[in-house]
């Protein structure tokens, strides 16, 4: 944890509270002693400070945050001569999405579809300017009192044409269980695309209070998400428009290639959700039918033959004793 505390000074900043903590950082809310402004400062835990993936992430998403401007993306602010590691960013009130959906459960189809805007247009900027940012979640997103949303942490984003950084062993690296596209699960870089997907199933939870997929553990949701199809958003709620379901649809096709393009075309449908063709998809029909994964079972079909051996067995035992 970082020795940082309420009233104390950390080069020209004056810090003035907690904002946020994390396993490995802390987000103080600070004020800038030259200006007056308030600015919020991202602090690792000592512990963190020497970990090169972290450092990576860190020196990553302070990059991407300089080079970035748009008010739909968490500014960061540049600056030299710091006398430790710690990153300095814009001030953003509001609440996470992900505490309106703990308090709210699920919103209006209006304010669902106007938070998604919000986001879809901040993607649109981000993938002109080259960045995906592969870990988009309700945690990463703060919305504003006139839901007004920024995308903050992009620590695993990566600048479309850059070397490739894989952290086998460190699976905060890859995306979180619940949002994470198929593409991802089986191990390939996100593009555009799976920001969409990630897109798509927040605007699911949005509408229907659920995620598409769930289970006990990350495997089991990445798993289901790959062969199973998720409870149509209209069998929760009627209230739900043909449309808007076939937009979530379309975000969320498992293959990348029918899914939207880019983020241009989802803001289209959003905004003209009248216009939009609802397609006669077979996963309205077969989402009851669960299937499991080809090791489970062959699993299955061997222990089913083995029990006429095992039956046999036994006999055989009470026959000799």
């Amino acid at each position: 944890m970082s020795p940082l505390h309420t009233g104390g000074q950390l080069d020209h900043y004056r810090i003035e509270g907690v904002a946020a903590r994390s396993g490995m950082a802390s987000i103080f809310r600070a004020t800038d002693l030259r200006t007056g402004r308030q600015v919020a400062i991202k602090v690792p835990h000592t512990e963190m400070e020497g970990d090169p993936v972290f450092f990576d992430r860190f020196q990553r998403e302070q990059e991407i945050g300089q080079k970035l401007d748009h008010p739909g993306v968490v500014k960061v602010i540049s600056e030299n001569g710091h006398s430790q590691l710690y990153m300095v960013m814009e001030w953003v009130e509001g609440r996470l999405l992900r505490q309106i959906l703990n308090e709210e459960k699920k919103l209006p189809p209006d304010r669902a579809v106007r938070i998604s805007l919000g986001i879809a247009n901040a993607l649109d900027y981000i993938h002109a300017h080259g960045v995906v940012h592969r870990d988009l979640k309700p945690e990463n997103i703060m919305v504003d009192a006139e839901d007004r949303i920024k995308l903050i942490d992009f620590g695993i984003a990566a600048n479309v044409g850059s070397r490739r950084l894989t952290f086998t062993k460190f699976s905060k690296t890859i995306g979180t269980p619940d949002y994470i596209s198929p593409e991802q699960v089986k191990g390939k870089r996100g593009d555009a695309r799976s920001d969409l997907y990630a897109l798509g199933v927040m605007l699911y939870e949005m509408l229907t209070g659920k995620v598409p997929f769930s289970g006990p553990n990350a495997f089991v949701i990445m798993n289901d998400r790959l062969l199973n199809n998720p409870i149509p958003p209209r069998e929760i709620d009627p209230e739900i428009s043909p449309q808007l379901q076939e937009i979530i649809y379309r975000a969320m096709e498992r293959d990348p290639k029918k899914r939207y393009p880019n983020a241009h075309q989802l803001i289209w449908d959003l905004e003209h959700p009248d216009r939009v063709g609802v397609a006669e998809r077979p996963e309205l029909g077969d989402w009851k039918i669960r299937r499991e994964p080809m090791t489970r079972r062959i699993l299955f079909y061997v222990m089913l033959a083995l029990i006429p051996v095992v039956i046999f067995g036994l006999l055989l035992y009470v026959a000799r004793h």
